[in-house]
């Protein structure tokens, strides 16, 4: 019996099991703890991630884009908080039975809503509706429809509207710059969002801030050059202008002569910039940079500039016109009338197309060539402005036989409105070129194109033309007016359009020191009238007479003004500049308004310039 006990005993060893599972009980802690330690501490990263992922969410942080101001402060662009309404798919998917309802607080389609949300049924962000107002958002989250929420964006308001359209451009949905001045300082305007880390619920309800990542940096504020006053000025009485004319299009710069700064800038048709959908892109187009034309007889200045640069006559020298038609080759170039012998002044007051066209002759092709390129013309103004161009002009060995006397009087070449303005400019500033620039106090580099006292020269001459010539309807009482008109047919189809013009007049004020460089471009006026003198010399007149006020541009012809306050009629006896009186006979107001380049060229644009005068065989 006690052996048989014994055995048991010594087959079940019950302290041995206890060890035995103590210990097992033992190593599995041990395993625990060190799977823990490893959890908690050697791979945390790993599993923070995952938690994060489910819980934790990087939120952007608007910004605002940096406001855009006049020269005076005013602001004409800048950015409105708004709305965007956006939804969790997989959420709304799973509450079919809520979805009319937004549908109709989103003035949405139900079938469209349905279709998206089911096109980005694996997504978790999907757009409902972008940039609404603020209140409309807070009553359609008020709805408390699952998987529906909201964040705040900014949208570009533009003050001026339509009046600064093509110099400002706009943004698209995003707030990113897309033409005009938002597109070429797009990186500068533009802020940096900020992030923030946010625990989300599992309704996608942000419910507690953990971490602000970056700080949102908003966009940086520009100051134009442009003012809004003139601005607004010039654009009405452009709008006046087409419509008076039943012109097509327009154009009008204005620089502030001696910084090369863009006072303004305003092309017809326009559009509206705070509502850009449906807009035709053609109204979108700043015609002031980047449509060519034939500069016509403003180019006869640069003409007679670079002949007095060369040394080759004075302003006084006499240059027979007669019989009012030049053969040339088998072309013939001719004058509206009859001039006979001009003083090289006479030639600008009466834009004998003859009398530039001789000039040019006497100088040497590579020289004419270098003096109208120092001038701007054939090279881009580097303004900064998107797309502007840099127009047409043909180097010497690309010319025909008639080429050089045809681009003496504005044909065979294309320039851009600006470069005209560019190139008076420097006229007005003593010769000294200086590339455009739309922000306030930069000033570009420039270059002396021509002397000093040549510049003042041609500014004398031009006053003649306001004076005696063309352009009378562009004098401004109480300010010496130089500039120089000018009237181009317009090119279309392989040729030169018969009886469609393009109207020019370019001009500076006051004369005795430039302020101001202004060029007036009228497309295509049917209105029964098409010389520059007639067309655009008035818009000169009505702009430049409400910018020398609002500028407080002192007069520099007071004796005129004095003698109209006595009563006199002032426009009749304006004192004629120095040089002026002997550059010709006198001559009824209606042929000396009636300038027009009298030349029809065989070929159109971008064909090579084909001899611009009319064939009279």
């Amino acid at each position: 019996m006690n052996s048989r006990g014994s055995r048991n005993r010594h087959q079940f060893d019950l302290r041995g099991r206890l060890l035995l599972v103590a210990a097992a009980l033992g190593l599995c802690s041990v395993a625990l703890v060190g799977r823990a330690a490893y959890v908690q501490l050697i791979n945390s990263d790993f599993y923070q991630r995952q938690g994060e992922a489910r819980f934790v969410r990087e939120l952007p942080i608007p910004t605002s884009r940096g406001m855009i101001t006049d020269r005076n402060g005013e602001p004409v662009a800048v950015s409105t908080p708004v709305e965007s309404i956006w939804g969790n798919p997989q959420e709304l998917l799973r509450n079919p039975d809520r979805l009319p309802e937004l549908a109709q607080a989103l003035d949405m389609p139900l079938e469209v809503l349905s279709s998206r949300l089911s096109q980005r049924a694996d997504k978790e962000f999907v757009y409902l509706k972008r940039r609404i107002n603020p209140d409309q958002a807070r009553r359609i989250i008020a709805r408390d429809i699952p998987g529906v929420f909201s964040q705040r964006e900014f949208r570009r308001f533009y003050p001026q509207g339509e009046a600064m359209a093509h110099v400002l451009g706009f943004t698209n949905i995003d707030d990113h710059g897309q033409e005009g001045l938002e597109l070429a300082f797009d990186e500068w305007l533009s802020g940096t969002p900020g992030v923030q880390k946010v625990i989300r619920d599992r309704q996608g309800r942000a419910v507690e801030s953990v971490d602000l990542v970056r700080a949102a940096q908003p966009g940086q504020d520009l100051t134009l050059s442009i003012d809004r006053r003139i601005q607004f000025l010039a654009y009405r009485e452009l709008r006046n202008a087409l419509v008076q004319n039943q012109a097509s299009s327009g154009s009008i710069v204005i620089l502030d002569v001696a910084t090369g700064e863009v006072l303004a800038m305003v092309n017809l048709p326009t559009y509206n910039p705070n509502s850009v959908s449906g807009v035709n892109p053609e109204t979108r187009r700043n015609r002031a940079v980047t449509d060519l034309v034939e500069p016509g007889s403003t180019m006869k200045p640069i003409t007679v500039a670079a002949a007095l640069k060369a040394g080759v006559v004075t302003p006084n020298t006499l240059v027979d016109t007669s019989p009012g038609y030049m053969s040339l080759g088998r072309y013939t170039i001719r004058d509206v009338s009859n001039n006979g012998v001009l003083t090289v002044t006479g030639i600008i007051t009466r834009s004998s197309n003859i009398g530039a066209a001789k000039l040019a002759a006497k100088l040497p092709d590579d020289y004419f060539y270098d003096v109208i390129r120092g001038f701007g013309y054939g090279t881009v103004p580097h303004s900064g402005f998107p797309g502007e161009a840099g127009g047409v002009l043909l180097p010497p060995r690309r010319w025909s036989g008639s080429s050089k006397a045809t681009m003496a009087y504005g044909y065979g070449m294309s320039v851009t409105p600006l470069q005209i303005a560019q190139a008076y400019a420097a006229l007005g500033n003593g010769g000294y070129l200086i590339a455009p620039t739309f922000v306030k106090g930069r000033r570009n580099e420039g270059e002396q194109v021509i002397d000093p006292q040549t510049a003042a020269e041609i500014v004398r001459m031009m006053e003649t033309v306001t004076v005696q010539g063309g352009a009378r309807r562009a004098a401004i009482l109480g300010y010496h007016v130089a500039g120089k008109t000018g009237t181009s047919r317009k090119a279309s189809g392989g040729g030169y359009a018969h009886g469609r013009y393009i109207s020019l007049f370019a001009g500076l004020v006051p004369a005795t020191n430039p302020r101001f460089a202004t060029v007036i471009v009228i497309n295509d006026p049917q209105g029964g009238r098409y010389y520059g003198g007639l067309v655009s010399a008035p818009v000169f007149h009505n702009v430049m007479e409400g910018a020398l006020r609002l500028m407080d541009v002192p007069p520099d012809d007071i004796n005129a003004w004095l003698t109209v306050q006595a009563g006199s009629h002032a426009r009749n006896v304006i004192p004629v500049p120095n040089g002026a009186a002997d550059v010709l006979p006198q001559v009824d107001g209606a042929a000396a308004a009636d300038e027009i380049d009298a030349a029809i060229p065989v070929a159109a644009w971008p064909l090579p310039p084909a001899v611009p005068v009319e064939n009279r065989q």
